[in-house]
């Protein structure tokens, strides 16, 4: 039987799919724009790319890496947030029809977390965490060995403990939630109270958006730091002040070995990795006693969806 897996990782904007071997390369890909109508199309696009991919190669099984909370049995889309038209939907069971390959559905950042796990930062743990920081936060947690799906298959999302009570609201209705205060977006907001308590010194920042504080992206703030800008480098430190309290906390739940960081934010590298370990030695309960997880960064980037979903309908 082949050892080839395709692996699909469905995001906002793109649907990519690669041929996957059993020791994580990719030997191909196949990319279609995400239909913004989601529903029946998006099921039918992930198709089109899986079907695309099994011309060339002689593959044994499709994983999908989809966003949102995926039912215990790994069939149905219980929620999801961005997607039009999916929520509800038995989508291995509208894929069996279009694709004829065993298929396996995981939540993005549990596919994520595993192809880090398998194949990238995490190899050779058998205890890891991964937090990705992008726009919002999102987790994956492996023990002994095992993904962490949990009693509903909804496990692990680290974004939405609460770490403020009555803090700023999140999108998922509650309050003080860890995402609010340690995200992509959170960046950008620990700027904006910078630039707004000391605007004299946000000037040379300004100039790499379009003169306004709105127009800053993250891109512009992680430059501006590496350059050695103060408000940059202030905002990034208040986010691994966050961060890093959230690892403290998860720390003692999990007792991971390694906690690896993905997502956009962690382009900025050891801007904020470096203040994120400080901040998790000194918010780890038990101090001096309790063992320090290394904290490292994600290396398989975007592909780590990808990867991780493939390894998993391999198993």
């Amino acid at each position: 039987m082949s050892d080839l897996s395709i692996g699909i990782d469905i995001g906002g904007t793109k649907v990519l799919g690669g041929v996957v071997d059993s020791a994580g390369a990719i030997l191909a890909t196949s990319r279609r724009d995400t239909p913004k109508e989601g529903g029946r199309k998006l099921t039918e696009t992930i198709a089109e790319v899986a079907n695309e991919l099994l011309q060339s190669h002689d593959v044994a099984s499709l994983g999908i890496s989809a966003a949102g909370f995926i039912s215990a049995d790994r069939e149905r889309i219980l929620a999801t947030p961005n997607i039009a038209g999916w929520s509800g939907i038995n989508l291995k069971e509208e894929l069996s029809t279009l694709v004829d390959l065993p298929i396996f559905i995981e939540n993005d950042a549990n596919s994520a977390a595993w192809g880090e796990a398998v194949h990238g930062a995490g190899k050779g743990s058998h205890h890891m965490m991964m937090i990705t920081v992008g726009t919002g936060i999102g987790g994956g947690a492996i023990i002994d060995g095992k993904l962490l799906r949990g009693a509903y298959g909804i496990a692990a999302e680290f974004g939405h403990m609460r770490v403020l009570p009555d803090g700023h609201l999140c999108g998922c209705g509650a309050r003080g939630c860890f995402e609010q205060y340690a995200s992509g977006n959170a960046l950008l907001r620990h700027v904006r109270e910078s630039i707004n308590a000391s605007p004299d010194l946000a000037h040379n920042l300004l100039q790499r958006g379009n003169g306004t504080v709105e127009g800053l992206t993250g891109k512009d703030i992680t430059e501006a730091a590496r350059d050695g800008d103060p408000v940059a480098l202030a905002a990034f430190n208040t986010t691994a002040q966050w961060l890093g309290a959230g690892i403290a906390s998860l720390a003692v739940l999990f007792d991971p070995e390694v906690v690896v960081i993905g997502g956009g934010v962690i382009d900025a590298g050891e801007i904020l990795l470096a203040p994120t370990r400080t901040a998790v030695d000194r918010y780890l309960p038990f101090s001096g006693k309790h063992p320090t997880p290394k904290i490292v960064a994600a290396v398989l980037g975007n592909e780590a969806g990808l990867v991780g979903a493939a390894d998993l309908a391999r198993q």
